[in-house]
């Protein structure tokens, strides 16, 4: 794998995953785009890891209020801490449940034309539930219920295009939270869905056979690079979201999704870039 690769690859995985435009769906495109072989799934793993790396480090306080949640939860005792680690893990519940049907079924699209439909379609979605109603709810009225709410926008998440954090806070906008209280309740969220996700994923790269070096340099490069990026977005997402509404995001996806529609289509481009592998 080379360095413009391993960049590429550290760049979308760590951006995309805290902003509202989709990773699942950029990292999909990727191959047909620059006619690069499939990063496979140890890839994955490790970029998993190094935007999880990013969540942990920016967020610590919070991961140190999760842990006295654990104790809280054992012991009973009504707190703060228990009521937000009892919102992650049921909001966690309604993916894990989803991924695993997935997975039994063999459902892995990532048709391009699909891809883009969501990436509309969603982005819509987003926008509408950012500019609607009363957006009063701060974190400490987030519920059991309204956690299980967020749970399907990123369940939601798992087809490509929808975009994880972008479901989710489509879900907080729409029942009434700021946007900076959902943001920050988005990227929690993420902890116990990353974790997931790199599990499953590095257990079927297992199964596979895949042979790895984990410390090789490149290994360490992509665990690295996707740590600064995801750590960089995390700090760019919060700032915008303090004093501004997210209709850049929503532009973007609008554009992104009509491009990718029209090319997967070959009504346009189709002297520039090649023929995507659409069903």
């Amino acid at each position: 794998m080379s360095f413009t690769q391993i960049f590429v690859l550290s760049f979308i995985q760590g951006v995309t995953e805290f902003l509202p435009v989709s990773s699942s769906g950029h990292l999909a495109i990727l191959a047909p785009l620059t006619g690069w072989k499939d990063q496979g799934l140890f890839t994955d793993v490790l970029l998993h890891v190094g935007t999880l790396g990013a969540i942990f480090t920016y967020f610590w306080k919070d991961i140190i209020s999760l842990f006295k949640g654990v104790f809280h939860l054992f012991n009973r005792k009504e707190t703060h801490e228990r009521k937000l680690l009892m919102a992650l893990v049921i909001g966690t519940i309604p993916a894990v449940i989803v991924g695993l049907l997935i997975q039994s079924l063999g459902l892995k699209n990532r048709d391009v034309t699909l891809i883009a439909i969501n990436l509309v379609i969603f982005g819509l979605l987003l926008g509408l539930a950012d500019r609607a109603g009363s957006h009063h709810l701060r974190r400490s009225d987030m519920t059991l219920v309204r956690a299980l709410m967020v749970g399907f926008g990123q369940a939601a998440a798992l087809f490509p295009g929808v975009s994880r954090s972008g479901g989710c806070l489509t879900m907080l906008r729409l029942m009434g939270f700021d946007r900076e209280t959902g943001t920050r309740f988005t990227f929690l969220l993420a902890i116990p869905a990353i974790i997931a996700a790199a599990t499953l994923t590095g257990y079927n790269a297992y199964k596979d056979g895949s042979q790895f070096d984990l410390f090789s340099e490149t290994n360490l490069l992509l665990v690295g690079l996707s740590f600064i990026f995801g750590l960089l977005a995390i700090w760019g997402m919060l700032r915008i979201v303090r004093r501004r509404c997210l209709t850049p995001f929503v532009v973007y996806r609008l554009v992104l999704g009509t491009c990718l529609y029209l090319w997967a289509k070959g009504y346009a481009f189709t002297s520039l870039l090649p023929n995507l592998p659409i069903s």
